[in-house]
């Protein structure tokens, strides 16, 4: 597993220059609005995103490095007793991959995920909003 941060910010080429320098390593992947780093040390995905009007912790996650570890991560997550969506197979920040999401209980967003591939060359569609249409499905 991997322990997944998503920032949005106002300005990505800055964000890109000081996340570079602060992890000694270049983004893993980049885009017009979006960059990645894959850490190994300590194991975390970090992403910056500039799509949107807001600043800060857009949300936190684990990235599953197998199907079998989503599965497990996403029933940790239901049984905790927070609204919980399983999305199944999306397409979202430049790739192909299967998630759930959860609350946390200060409000914050909590996705699990495994990535199949970063083929895709569009953004895709986010799916943490439908998080906000679920009352509590436990």
């Amino acid at each position: 597993m991997r322990a997944h941060i998503s920032l949005s910010v106002p300005d990505l080429d800055k964000a890109i220059r000081f996340y570079s320098t602060m992890f000694e390593q270049e983004p893993t992947i980049v885009r017009a609005d979006y960059a990645k780093w894959l850490i190994e040390d300590p194991k975390l995905n970090f992403a910056v995103e500039s799509r949107c009007n807001k600043s800060g912790i857009d949300h936190l996650g684990i990235q599953a490095e197998t199907e079998d570890e989503l599965e497990l991560v996403a029933s940790r997550m239901k049984r905790a007793g927070q609204p919980f969506l399983d999305v199944g197979n999306v397409q979202c920040c430049y790739a192909n991959m299967d998630k759930a999401w959860t609350k946390g209980l200060t409000g914050e967003k909590w996705e699990a995920f495994y990535t199949h591939d970063h083929t895709e060359q569009t953004y895709g569609q986010d799916t943490e909003h439908l998080l906000d249409d679920v009352c509590c499905n436990r």
